[in-house]
């Protein structure tokens, strides 16, 4: 069609990938757009696996993935090459996600060629600008340059309304529930050798962020042991992220325990599995904050702040920090006392109906004076 719209949906990161895969689907699946996604290559093989699971293809990837990257070098790689692809695409609205050094650096090139910006997740705040680092930092700067605004919830709503934007502010839940719930209706599975589901009451635990990094992942990985010796029939399963910064303390601490398995990073069909298979999740992640209330699974935050005090408010989910004692006691009301178990299990997940992909299409639409 000669008057279809151009949107560049971006994208470099596995969450990214997660979250935008039902926006790229809605577009894809409209006649009025010519889609093309970008990837950056900020992470490389935790992308194609969550690209493969939906069925995506890129149009595009700038590969700038490195050994050792630093955030100046995601930045800069990024800008550059969305630079020369924004110029010879001329898209009428640039898509980003969250709060990444690629939406950060893709939101700064769109900006630089006066190009129409829509954030996915737009409005989280910790009102900490160092934690979490660089989130923090990326999402406001991100909110000040841009045109649209898809807020995941009325709290998020209120902190764009605060931090005065220009853009349009929009309420549309978070994309996050649209793709788990997709993945979830398959009843995925998630082998791990060795480990009995049905035998133990398995934790899923994850940890990668930079805060977390030396003494506190080394006070989390005890408060994990801890909690293992005090009830024997808890089991551990933690994904390991690839940096070696928190793969190799977590392999040296936790990696002759028997009930503690190690695993790769699971693709998102096997996380999804172990999150509907486990009793609760001990995590840093702020997807995982989204996702495993609308599978009935209380969270336990391992961080001092969330961008995400939805969830806590909820009851979905409680910020536990990252000493060991706060995580054992926190983990012992939900491993001793059924009844607090049940009111975090049972409470309502905060973040959307499963629908935020087709709200932020027909925004587009009408931004973009789609018929």
């Amino acid at each position: 069609m000669t008057n279809q719209k151009r949107v560049c949906i971006i994208l470099g990161t596995r969450p990214e990938a997660i979250k935008l895969a039902p926006v790229i689907q809605v577009f894809q699946n409209s006649p009025d757009f010519d889609l093309q996604v970008i990837l950056t290559g900020q992470h490389r093989e935790m992308v194609e696996q969550v690209m493969q699971l939906f069925n995506l293809k890129a149009d595009h990837n700038l590969e700038i993935m490195q050994p050792q990257q630093s955030l100046s070098d995601i930045t800069c790689r990024s800008l550059r090459g969305l630079e020369a692809l924004f110029h010879e695409k001329k898209p009428d609205l640039v898509i980003v996600q969250g709060d990444t050094t690629t939406a950060f650096g893709a939101t700064l090139a769109a900006f630089y060629q006066k190009i129409p910006v829509g954030h996915v997740e737009a409005g989280l705040r910790t009102d900490d600008l160092f934690n979490p680092f660089p989130e923090e930092a990326n999402r406001r700067l991100i909110s000040q340059l841009i045109q649209l605004h898809f807020a995941p919830t009325t709290l998020a709503v209120e902190n764009l309304q605060r931090s005065g934007v220009l853009g349009e502010i929009h309420l549309t839940g978070n994309t996050v529930i649209d793709a788990l719930l997709n993945v979830a209706a398959t009843q995925p599975a998630c082998d791990v050798p060795g480990l009995n589901w049905d035998s133990n009451r398995t934790l899923l635990a994850t940890v990668h962020r930079r805060e977390n990094w030396g003494e506190p992942l080394q006070a989390i990985a005890q408060g994990f042991l801890q909690i293992l010796d005090k009830f024997s029939d808890t089991a551990l399963l933690l994904p390991l992220h690839r940096n070696p910064t928190v793969r190799e303390p977590l392999q040296a601490l936790l990696g002759n325990h028997p009930r503690i398995f190690l695993t790769e990073p699971l693709d998102y069909a096997e996380l999804v599995g172990a999150i509907g298979r486990s009793h609760f999740l001990l995590t840093d992640s702020g997807g995982l904050q989204e996702e495993a209330p609308s599978l009935g699974k209380p969270v336990l935050v391992l961080r001092d702040t969330t961008e995400r005090p939805e969830a806590v408010t909820a009851g979905t989910a409680k910020l536990v920090g990252t000493t060991s004692e706060n995580i054992v006691a926190a983990a012992t009301e939900l491993l001793s006392n059924p009844k607090a178990y049940e009111a975090m299990a049972n409470a309502i997940n905060p973040f959307g109906d499963g629908h935020a992909a087709e709200h932020i299409l027909q925004i587009v639409k009408n931004y973009l004076q789609v018929s």
